[in-house]
């Protein structure tokens, strides 16, 4: 797995700054949400989009990205999340970890941060990192 690497809130800024006039508000509001449902996360660039994590637990301690696409800003959370959120994803387009959140449409804040909370207690709950194991 590609690790993240930490950067500076100025970078995810910077990252929204290259995008498109007209999504950089609907961005801004992705972002904020995130960051109230986990407001002590480090903010990262992770697969060269913002994502979020809290060190100390596996795959880096991520939980929870957000990126751009052609059609749609993409919400990326821990597996099963999505699946354990059917019936409020109704209406969304959703893979195994992504909720697609259309550019025509207005941002579900309540329901990003219901989601990267859940993703949250997913990564808490599968547990810490584990130490190499000595030779």
């Amino acid at each position: 797995m590609r690790k993240a690497i930490p950067r500076s809130a100025s970078e995810v800024e910077a990252y929204i700054a290259r995008c498109p006039a007209p999504v950089r508000g609907k961005l801004v509001r992705v972002r904020n949400a995130i960051r109230a449902a986990a407001p002590d996360a480090n903010e990262v660039i992770s697969y060269q989009i913002p994502g979020y994590s809290y060190p100390g637990y596996g795959h880096n301690g991520m939980f929870a990205w957000f990126g751009l696409q052609s059609h749609h800003i993409g919400l990326y959370v821990r597996p099963p999340t999505i699946e354990n959120h059917r019936k409020e994803l109704a209406g969304y387009t959703t893979t195994k970890s992504a909720v697609h959140l259309r550019l025509d449409c207005e941002i579900p804040t309540r329901l990003i941060q219901t989601l990267v909370r859940a993703s949250v207690r997913v990564m808490k709950e599968r547990g810490h990192q584990r130490s190499p194991s000595p030779d």
